[in-house]
């Protein structure tokens, strides 16, 4: 069973089984990948690669059928096309350019690795594309899709190996 994340209203829904939760997605809308930094969420379905997650703000790991692995404050994420490390996690000082795991927001609390651009991995087709803690009023993401952190949480307790996120137009 695959979680789901659709155009429901003026919003995002991510659906898996018969749960249904608010969702965010990229300030691009879910489409056809552009390139690297377009805000889209890309249309398709993508495996579930592991869980990062924040161990001093949560109690302790997520219950998931993930391998998860508490952020460290020298965790990256490489975002540089031109970078053999691009789109992989990379350790902080990093001279290329790079995202921070390791945020002050709470949005990486959680942070689900999907299998975007990684077998094999194409310099432009996008980095970095997460399913994370989304922000309290929703708002769009640089590509990711995002659930509060509850929502999360349950997600991640019942979602099996073989789950994937499956971003679709409609």
């Amino acid at each position: 069973m695959d979680l789901i994340v659709t155009p429901h209203g003026d919003g995002y829904q991510a659906s898996y089984g018969n749960k249904t939760w608010r969702a965010a997605v990229g300030r691009g809308g879910i489409a056809v990948k552009g390139g690297e930094g377009d805000g889209i969420s890309p249309i398709g379905c993508w495996p579930i690669r592991r869980v990062f997650y924040r161990a001093d703000r949560l109690a302790g790991p997520p219950t998931s059928a993930f391998p998860c692995t508490p952020i460290d404050p020298a965790d990256g994420w490489c975002d540089a096309p031109d970078h053999p490390e691009y789109n992989r996690l990379v350790r902080r000082p990093f001279a290329a350019s790079h995202e921070e795991m390791w945020r002050e927001d709470h949005l990486y609390d959680i942070v689900v690795v999907l299998g975007q651009n990684d077998d094999p991995v194409v310099a432009g087709a996008g980095s970095a594309i997460f399913l994370h803690v989304a922000r309290a009023e929703y708002s769009p993401t640089a590509g990711c899709a995002a659930l509060s952190l509850t929502d999360l949480q349950d997600f991640l307790s019942e979602a099996t190996p073989d789950t994937r996120l499956c971003f679709k137009a409609q």
